[in-house]
């Protein structure tokens, strides 16, 4: 067996026994003590984490952070694991950020001068454009960890109302539009609500385990495929520029419709709660939307408007009064 086959081994064997002793290598590998010493030596070298334990009945221990064994890719796969790669360039934080640049230079460095040359050129090429936000998310790996774990966690949060205390168990976190998102199973509440992760200022472990009983694919897809509580009709004539603007967002996408070259509209139902938030945004259109429906959107919109006026008035009353 050649050494580079040996070391190879060896790294699979501590990686499975996780605590051992020399002997136990010599004898495994057929090698005397003082050489599994010098192997155990060199894969520790190679970055294997090993912790000596002293003692008579001492031995080695692998620490937490265990080392896989050498996987080889071809071209296709290392550049899937840069275009990846990729994809989280404009977030702030990410969970495993650090990992993720220490696999991508290990990655590089091992890959032929022109492969490198290509994936130098991918930021000139390709990107997953985000809005980058400048509030960090700190806690992210640990959210992932007790998700994992089924674990309760005690977060303080941050909202409108001010900062609160509350006990939630994670069920993951996902990424949209350049923020950090956790839905997590209120334990106070006894239902599931979604948190951004920015907002989490403190995060403790409890010696809690909670299951929600749901992942967070059936999360998401029961969260976005759910039906209005009190269904009201949202009806929306949309000049070409609305339209287009529409079908940037991603809960209007699918009802926007083109009527012609120059128009559209929007035929859909919204909850009564939402009122609020499309007044809003129909309000930032201007003139490129016109609501018909229902009312009180379009009463909404005209107090937006009115208060708007009102502002700039006043302004320029003060400012002819200097």
């Amino acid at each position: 067996m050649s050494k580079a086959k040996l070391l190879f081994d060896l790294i699979m064997y501590v990686n499975a026994k996780r605590q051992f002793t020399a002997q136990d290598v010599a004898y495994e590998f057929n090698v005397s003590l003082r050489t599994a010493h010098r192997y155990l030596s060199e894969i520790e070298g190679l970055g294997v984490p090993l912790y000596t334990e002293p003692g008579r009945n001492g031995g080695f221990r692998l620490l937490n952070n265990r080392v896989l064994p050498p996987i080889l890719f071809n071209e296709n796969e290392a550049f899937s694991i840069f275009f990846a790669f990729q994809s989280q360039k404009y977030y702030h934080s990410l969970p495993f950020d650090i990992d993720m640049t220490s696999v991508s230079n290990k990655l590089y460095s091992n890959l032929p001068l022109d492969t490198r040359k290509k994936i130098d050129r991918l930021d000139e090429v390709l990107a997953f454009w985000n809005q980058k936000r400048s509030v960090p998310s700190h806690y992210l790996k640990e959210i992932i960890e007790t998700a994992i774990e089924k674990q309760v966690v005690q977060i303080e949060y941050m909202s409108k109302s001010g900062n609160s205390l509350r006990e939630v168990a994670p069920i993951g976190i996902y990424a949209y539009d350049g923020f950090w998102y956790m839905p997590a199973f209120d334990i106070a509440n006894t239902k599931v609500k979604l948190f951004r992760t920015d907002r989490i200022i403190k995060l403790k472990r409890l010696e809690r385990i909670y299951s929600p009983n749901m992942t967070l694919n059936e999360w998401l897809l029961s969260h976005t495929e759910q039906e209005p509580k009190v269904p009201i009709r949202l009806y929306v004539e949309l000049t070409k520029e609305g339209l287009r603007q529409c079908r940037s967002i991603p809960w209007l996408e699918p009802h926007a419709v083109m009527k012609n070259q120059n128009q559209g509209y929007i035929d859909t139902v919204i909850d009564q709660t939402e009122i609020e938030f499309v007044s809003h945004y129909f309000f930032q259109l201007g003139t490129e939307a016109k609501v018909i429906e229902p009312q009180e959107i379009v009463s909404r919109i005209c107090e937006l408007s009115q208060k708007l006026l009102n502002h700039y008035t006043v302004n320029n009353q003060t400012d002819s009064a200097r």
